[in-house]
């Protein structure tokens, strides 16, 4: 039968290596705005469907995905207000203005496309998918974070 022999062990922290996972100053919301923007992007591609094939299936879905990016969009702005109270960021106003605009035109659109029919969709309801498609496009191409992280000299 084999020996095993222990050698000596130590249990100090290597100081070399890194962290598994590090905590940045990375804004709470920035993990959330890419939610809204999929479901309005989906809804959009839906009323592209719609308009070619009218079928009710697909306004169904252009209403619930509107929908469901106005649930998360509502996370995000209470989220970013989080960022901006009490972990002292400071607003991006090109980038809040663009989400603001985007969500108030998806207001809008669920109201339009819960009329009945096709005309609920075409035109009024596909331009103004289009419409958020297009504003959230440029906004979220210079970055999803609403808000910036504070200047290195600024308090916190």
């Amino acid at each position: 039968m084999d020996q095993m022999t222990l050698t000596a062990t130590t249990f100090a922290r290597d100081l070399s290596s890194r962290p598994a996972a590090q905590v940045h100053n990375q804004a709470m919301h920035q993990m959330l705005a890419p939610f809204p923007v999929a479901y309005f992007m989906g809804a959009f591609v839906t009323d592209l469907v719609y308009w070619r094939m009218p079928d009710v299936m697909w306004e169904r879905f252009s209403v619930w995905l509107i929908t469901a990016g106005l649930v998360m969009a509502a996370l995000v702005v209470i989220t970013a207000l989080i960022d901006l109270a009490f972990r002292g960021h400071r607003p991006v106003w090109v980038r809040a203005l663009g989400y603001l605009l985007a969500v108030l035109l998806s207001i809008f659109n669920v109201f339009v496309h819960s009329r009945d029919g096709y005309t609920a969709v075409v035109p009024t309801g596909l331009a103004l998918s289009a419409a958020v498609f297009v504003i959230l496009l440029l906004t979220s191409s210079m970055g999803w974070a609403l808000t910036d992280r504070p200047r290195a000299g600024a308090g916190k």
